[in-house]
């Protein structure tokens, strides 16, 4: 199927902007397959403010910076026995370790899967 440059309407200013063939195969070489919702314009201008590009890494964007705090939870740790925060709830069916002791753990996991493969 031939491409064509097709005529599109931005989402943000209702503006008309023309989607050419050469964007159209660079799309597809990336893999996209919608066409852009807004006009280069408004697209420069919110990935300028960090909006939908990389998570909203800058100020305003709406991204990790505006979270609450995550709650921390205190265990006992099932293999030293000292006082560990973990970012999760423990359910109690599984040993949960404090950072060095999961770390010691997860260091002979990872060797173990290896020498399988």
């Amino acid at each position: 199927m031939a491409l064509a440059d097709q005529t599109l309407y931005c989402r943000d200013c209702n503006s008309e902007f023309v989607f050419t063939v050469g964007e159209q195969e660079f799309y597809a070489s990336r893999g996209l397959t919608n066409s852009p919702s807004r006009c280069p314009s408004c697209r420069a201008a919110r990935k300028g403010q960090g909006g939908g590009y990389g998570g909203g890494r800058s100020s305003g964007g709406g991204g990790y910076r505006d979270r609450e705090p995550r709650q921390m939870y205190t265990v006992t740790c099932s293999s030293c026995g000292q006082e560990a925060q973990v970012p999760f709830q423990p359910r109690g069916d599984k040993p949960v370790y404090c950072s060095n002791c999961y770390q010691a753990q997860g260091s002979g996991r990872s060797s173990d899967r290896r020498s399988r493969w």
